[in-house]
């Protein structure tokens, strides 16, 4: 026979796993007790589970920074700013793609549309932005964990750390790998092909591989070199690993208020620089036409990443509005 303690108990820890792990580590245990008397008690309840279930999603987007407030500012202003690393890197793996396709296009032939000319030109420059705003926002990070290995304090850090170097070796080694595949090399030369260096385009194109409406044509999909499918395969995980790593480092640095104050102004630097290229991304699709040869035509998968980028965008900018309201990052308030 079942013991009916056991599976009330059972429930109660299925119940729990809607809440995030810090949570259940500080308040699971007596939480699990008043829960399995309620259910001891009310075997069946549809509006005690959607309670449960509202309150634990609430929980686990405070504990990501995207919402509440924590009991310290500090762990407050790192979850928001983890938030940010994962969804911007959201944002650049379907961006990057979509960019990486129209500078193929550019490589061969001039636009004949001034919305796809504009959109390049932007996506380029923001592309450019996204960059220096990253080795901006890594220099504090980075000094944090430098010193903190010095001085062989490598507790939390290993793990990431290691995270991080394994998806970014990957990641480059991979893509310059692939990259000698472009198919932008022998383009026809005209006046701004060289507005994107070969290299870089190359490099993007192939860590972005994996973005592609081939999935869904496995037909097709199987033409291709084994070795290149097995990088579709491979370069998601190793970006994961990468951005994984990144986040964790960003959890558990202990930047002052000054460094984390500085780290919010250039999330919502970043934010706008994801505005500009969201838009420029519409403009293109909306209105830029397939082009000469059918270089610049915008399929579904691209009106798919315009809508995943457009979820990144929502969430950075919920993390940052997060970030200032944090007594870190407005001290006055």
């Amino acid at each position: 026979m079942t013991d009916p303690t056991a599976e009330t108990a059972r429930r109660a820890a299925r119940l729990l796993r809607w809440y995030p792990t810090p949570w259940r580590a500080r308040y699971g245990e007596e939480f699990s007790e008043l829960l399995m008397s309620e259910l001891s008690e009310h075997p069946r309840s549809w509006r005690r589970h959607a309670d449960l279930v509202r309150s634990g999603l609430t929980a686990r987007l405070s504990s990501a920074g995207l919402g509440g407030h924590t009991h310290d500012p500090h762990d407050q202003a790192r979850a928001s700013l983890a938030s940010v690393v994962s969804a911007v890197a959201v944002f650049l793996a379907f961006g990057v793609a979509m960019w990486a396709q129209l500078t193929i296009g550019w490589q061969w032939s001039q636009p004949n549309t001034s919305a796809t000319k504009v959109a390049v030109v932007v996506m380029s420059g923001a592309v450019a932005l996204f960059v220096l705003l990253a080795l901006l926002a890594a220099l504090p990070v980075v000094g944090y964990v430098l010193a903190r290995l010095a001085r062989r304090q490598w507790h939390g850090l290993v793990g990431p750390t290691s995270l991080l170097l394994a998806g970014a070796a990957t990641v480059i080694i991979g893509s310059r790998h692939f990259g000698n595949g472009w198919p932008g090399t022998g383009g026809h030369p005209w006046a701004h092909q060289g507005l994107v260096p070969g290299g870089v385009a190359a490099f993007s194109w192939a860590s972005t591989l994996s973005i592609s409406s081939y999935w869904a044509h496995p037909l097709a999909l199987a033409s291709f070199p084994t070795a290149e499918i097995i990088w579709m395969a491979v370069s998601p995980v190793a970006m994961g690993s990468l951005v994984l790593g990144a986040a964790k480092i960003v959890r558990r640095v202990e930047l002052g208020p000054r460094a984390l104050r500085y780290e919010a102004r250039l999330a919502g630097a970043a934010a706008v620089v994801m505005v500009l290229f969201l838009g420029a991304c519409c403009g293109w699709i909306v209105d830029g036409g397939s082009g000469p040869r059918n270089l610049f035509h915008a399929g579904a998968i691209d009106v798919a990443g315009v809508v995943v980028m457009g979820g990144a965008l929502v969430v950075v900018s919920r993390a940052v509005s997060c970030a200032r309201r944090s007594r870190l990052v407005f001290p006055t308030l």
